[in-house]
């Protein structure tokens, strides 16, 4: 199951799933674009492995990396509760 965790103001969705039984996380970036569909990055922490990176470019995967390494806490906190909806009670 994955779990939203942020939508940014270009439409970019972040969303993330529960914690894996190897003890990662899966991270999903997907963002809309008119000529390609979809661009789109999967990152799995606590290692931030990146994978299947596809349209961004290098200037948008570094502010992905900074955004993921700044919130991981989070992520890895939200996936143990079912997502951040979940953990806040909404």
């Amino acid at each position: 199951m994955m779990y939203p965790f942020m939508t940014l103001e270009d439409n970019t969705e972040i969303t993330h799933s529960e914690m894996l039984s190897d003890n990662t996380v899966k991270v999903y970036i997907e963002k809309p674009d008119a000529k390609d569909g979809f661009h789109h990055a999967t990152c799995f922490l606590p290692n931030y492995i990146w994978k299947d990176i596809v349209g961004f470019s290098e200037e948008e995967m570094n502010y992905f990396k900074q955004l993921l390494r700044n919130n991981a806490h989070l992520i890895m906190e939200f996936s143990q509760q079912g997502g951040i909806l979940n953990a806040s009670n909404f």
